[in-house]
């Protein structure tokens, strides 16, 4: 009898089949939904470690320091031009740039838009990007050839190979045929990179802004040998700087703008602008939940399993009679608890690969289970969790005297110790699943204010046309008239931003005359005929732009001219206004460049996302705007018709642009996605943990109910009655779930005012939410308690007399 006995662990399965079940499927249940939301953990932590020597290259990001609340942070584009002053001041550095655009394929006449990237010759000194045939460095050094991925080829060429075939491509507004110098293999999605073509960066750029410091237009790697190399090389940047930079942003240059190395595998979750970046956030919430959701199921187990293995004192006091020792048993108790363990956990292998597919369609992803690494992890938790939950059973029922156990009427249950350590274990189940609920609640109510938040303009009826930008000036006109002219639509605008932002991102310091310094960063926005109009934004004081006044026409500016401008509500603190309708008639600005004379203010217009700080902002008119013109329509009637009304003029004017548009509403949707995602997966975890508690209060319930039932039958001969009974257990059970709520509050508090910190515009965290929270937790542990109660308080006193 000393050795470890499977026949044991049967007959006590089979026994407690209802222990057996709540323990090892609330285990299971607990392991599955920490391995699904490590998988998802896992593949966002790992972008771009697919790419061979990926430690060696490093992102140059653009960090303004001193550009007050609009585009402060670091951002990951830099000037254009930045790699050649790079190679002029410290030859052999080693780097590419990669400008990402869309691509027009014309085929049969028709565009489709494909995704696209131009970059250096020097990309695949970089970047060791897979090929399937061809030489992509040497297709990279003939401007007129390109690059394309595996599933483009199979797209457009078939079976046939591609690579000397032609394909006719528009660029950057040019239609020509480029010849297939290679094929390269598909991207994962764990990466940043978002091509399918790729094509060389023109050697000589005509583009004003692309030798000029403060301006963002593409993305600049370099790679280094070892990191002590990149380093040594970061610490020359500030004086590089202030040597280059100094014509467009005066001396010490480095102390308003610096340039940072960051690890290309840091890219994906590092925060952008000084804003809290939502996916980071997300992934750390994730964690977070399948970390607490597999100890919450950790927890109930151990608490099951202490609480029945006090059910198995004369099995241990009959072994001990026949000649097993301490240590036996104590082997007995672990080997048993370590098998459980991984009978949950091959339970959860089974759950998560059938919950993954239905995870990659709500998430867009096609996680895997690597079982190579997957196996032994959870190998080694059987064993961890084993030994932990069989230790403290073995230990406590080794030490019963076999005797008095088997001289007594009823197994021993670990006496007021044993309770107290359950009802502890109890207590730290539900203030965790309490948090979760708060947490829930808090997270819908936030997404909810996001999506149903005023956001001074009429988002209703909207459609942003952004293939507008691709046009030429003939096309636009042509088009925006053929658009006026459709019955359904009401205005037709166009600007430089629109709702749900745009790729075109301005801003300028703007001087406040008597106060020294270049003067708070405003966010510039270059509007068309009837934009406020069309958007239906809301006018705070004096007018808006017309043409009937001259100066509101910025193209008519002259150097140190002034031109009238609209601003924002948030501008009008920022530039040292007392109201609205004091900055009514002020001129800010330098004669350095233009004056700018106030005509009106706006309420604030929030186009991006919304744990974007709102920026104060400026608007400028321009009757004929070209460039980054994108189109606004307001429409009445039905959505669908008015979309299919725009697409038909769209394809008789430039049929080989693709159409490229969607409502106000799509695209303001794009935004909220991450946390939409936050909230789906943070909903499941909640009721999952839940869930696991309930399964451990019910198991808890049913034992000690069980081991109450002569006392529930004496108090009941005392003149009990069944309504009494219910309300002894039923609170004695809530006990602990009431304590929790004093540990769950403070724990929701902090985590959810750090969540709510990274939205520009969050909801109070009310204590309607705990209260909430709290009451429905009492309302579900009540109900889970009181099947047993009422079957218990039921029972005749005589019956319960009899009871063992």
């Amino acid at each position: 009898m000393n050795g470890f006995s499977l026949v044991s662990l049967y007959r006590s399965l089979v026994r407690h089949k209802l222990y057996a079940v709540l323990n090892i499927g609330g285990l299971a249940v607990g392991i599955a939904v920490f391995l699904v939301l490590g998988l998802y953990v896992r593949f966002e932590t790992g972008y771009e470690e697919w790419l061979p020597h990926h430690d060696e290259i490093f992102l140059v990001q653009t960090e303004y320091t001193s550009m007050g609340s609009t585009f402060s942070g670091a951002f990951p584009n830099t000037m254009g031009g930045l790699l050649d002053q790079l190679r002029e001041d410290f030859p052999g550095v080693l780097g590419t740039r990669v400008d990402a655009e869309a691509f027009n394929v014309v085929h049969s006449g028709i565009g489709i838009q494909e995704k696209g990237a131009l970059v250096d010759p020097s990309f695949f000194d970089v970047f060791d990007l897979p090929m399937v045939s061809g030489d992509g460095a040497v297709a990279l050094d003939d401007p007129s050839s390109v690059l394309i991925d595996q599933p483009l080829a199979q797209k457009y060429f078939g079976g046939a190979d591609p690579v000397g075939q032609t394909l006719n491509l528009t660029v950057r507004g040019k239609t020509k045929a480029y010849r297939i110098g290679g094929v390269f293999k598909s991207l994962p999605k764990a990466t940043e990179f978002n091509f399918e073509i790729l094509t060389a960066l023109p050697k000589t750029v005509d583009e004003p802004f692309w030798y000029h410091w403060g301006s963002t237009s593409l993305f600049t790697y370099l790679r280094f040998g070892t990191p002590g190399q990149a380093q040594a090389f970061a610490a020359r940047l500030p004086g590089f700087v202030d040597r280059r930079a100094a014509k467009d942003m005066g001396p010490n240059a480095s102390r308003m703008m610096k340039l940072n190395l960051l690890p290309i595998t840091a890219d994906h979750l590092s925060p952008q602008g000084g804003q809290a970046d939502s996916t980071r956030q997300v992934v750390v919430t994730m964690g977070v939940v399948g970390v607490v959701t597999l100890l919450i199921a950790l927890v109930n187990y151990i608490n099951l399993a202490t609480a029945r293995s006090g059910l198995r004192a004369r099995e241990v006091a009959m072994r001990k009679v026949l000649g097993a020792n301490r240590a036996a048993l104590v082997r007995q108790f672990i080997g048993e608890a370590i098998l459980l363990v991984a009978l949950s956990a091959l339970i959860s292998l089974a759950l998560a690969e059938l919950s993954l597919p239905m995870v990659n369609a709500a998430i867009g992803l096609s996680l895997s289970i690597p079982y190579d690494m997957v196996v032994p992890a959870l190998a080694a938790l059987a064993i961890v969790v084993g030994i932990g939950a069989g230790l403290y059973p073995a230990v406590l029922l080794s030490r019963f005297p076999a005797a008095s156990v088997l001289a007594s009427a009823r197994s021993p249950g670990g006496g007021r110790s044993g309770a107290r350590v359950r009802e502890l274990l109890v207590i730290f189940q539900f203030a965790l699943a309490i948090a979760f609920i708060v947490g829930t609640i808090v997270l819908s109510a936030q997404t909810a204010h996001m999506r149903d938040a005023d956001l001074g303009f009429d988002r209703e009826g909207l459609i942003v046309v952004r293939s507008l930008v691709e046009t030429d000036t003939g096309q636009r006109q042509s088009m925006l008239a053929a658009f006026r002219a459709l019955p359904m639509v009401r205005a037709v605008t166009v600007a430089d931003n629109n709702a749900g932002g745009s790729d075109n991102n301005n801003a300028n310091s703007v001087p406040i005359p008597g106060k020294p310094g270049d003067g708070p960063s405003l966010r510039q926005i270059m509007v068309g005929p009837n934009f406020f109009g069309t958007y239906g934004a809301h006018l705070v004081a004096g007018r808006l732009f017309d043409d009937a006044h001259g100066a509101d026409d910025f193209s008519k500016r002259t150097k140190g001219g002034t031109v009238n401008i609209v601003i924002n509500r948030r501008a009008v603190g920022v530039l040292g206004f007392s109201s609205p309708a004091a900055a009514i008639g002020k001129t800010v600005g330098s004669g350095k460049y233009l004056y700018f004379h106030i005509v009106g203010v706006v309420d604030d217009m929030r186009f991006f996302s919304p744990r974007s700080t709102m920026d104060p902002t400026y608007y400028l008119y321009q009757p004929q705007l070209d460039d980054y013109a994108v189109a606004t329509l307001r429409y009445s009637g039905s959505r669908q018709a008015a979309m299919d009304a725009v697409k038909r003029a769209w394809l008789q004017i430039a049929p080989q642009i693709p159409f490229d548009a969607a409502t106000a509403d799509q695209r303001l949707a794009d935004l909220y996605k991450s946390d939409d995602h936050a909230v789906n997966l943070f909903t499941i975890g909640a009721l999952l943990a839940v869930l696991i508690g309930c399964v451990g209060l019910w198991g808890l319930a049913s034992f000690n109910t069980s081991r109450r039932v002569k006392e529930i039958g004496i108090r009941k001969t005392l003149g009990a009655s069944s309504s009494d009974i219910v309300t002894l257990l039923v609170g004695q059970f809530l006990r602990p779930v009431l304590i929790a709520n004093l540990v769950a509050w403070p724990l929701a508090w902090v985590a959810l005012r750090k969540w709510l910190a990274g939205f520009d515009d969050p909801v109070a965290l009310s204590p309607l939410y705990f209260l909430a929270a709290s009451l429905l937790a009492l309302v579900i542990a009540t109900l889970t308690v009181s099947v047993q109660s009422l079957r218990a308080a039921r029972s005749t006193p005589a019956w319960a007399l009899r009871h063992e």
